[in-house]
């Protein structure tokens, strides 16, 4: 069983970072957006344009994405369906979803949208940083590894 790299691209500001990290480890990688996107000329790497829909590169992620994958994305509604496959879900800034933390995620998601709706709260995230950067690249890095010496994704031994 391989692991796969799914992208969730339309706002994703580490595809080149996951592009060189799935290069060095030699997984294969699905960058989904809502419409096709520009990728490297590598066969490990798929474009895949789901369609237009509100949620169509989200459904067609979380279809997919089983234990033994990595999903990156900042989408929390996306990140709790994928933790619920199985899949390890890390966001651009490295902050891992995990089962653990993935219902309170949803909860404070849901209070600031309802916080800013009501206009109680006018801002938005924070800017990305290099910090931010770092820490992905550490993040998805152990995750892969992790991920390795699990026994059930070790590769199958040669045949003579």
């Amino acid at each position: 069983m391989t692991t796969r790299i799914y992208i969730d691209a339309d706002a994703c500001p580490v595809k080149d970072e996951i592009y060189r990290v799935a290069a060095r480890f030699h997984l294969p990688v699905s960058v989904v957006a809502g419409t096709w996107l520009r990728v490297p000329q590598d066969p490990m790497i798929e474009c895949i344009a789901a369609g237009a829909g509100m949620d169509a590169a989200d459904d067609w992620i979380a279809e997919r994405a089983v234990k033994g994958d990595v999903v990156i994305t900042a989408d929390i509604p996306l990140a709790s369906r994928c933790v619920k496959a199985g899949a390890s879900v890390i966001a651009p800034n490295g902050k891992p979803f995990t089962e653990e933390s993935i219902g309170m995620t949803l909860a404070v998601r849901n209070l600031m949208t309802d916080l800013r709706s009501s206009g109680e709260v006018t801002g938005g995230p924070k800017s990305y940083s290099p910090r931010d950067r770092s820490a992905f690249l550490s993040a998805l890095d152990q995750t892969i590894r992790r991920i390795q010496r699990d026994p059930a994704f070790a590769p199958a031994p040669k045949q003579s």
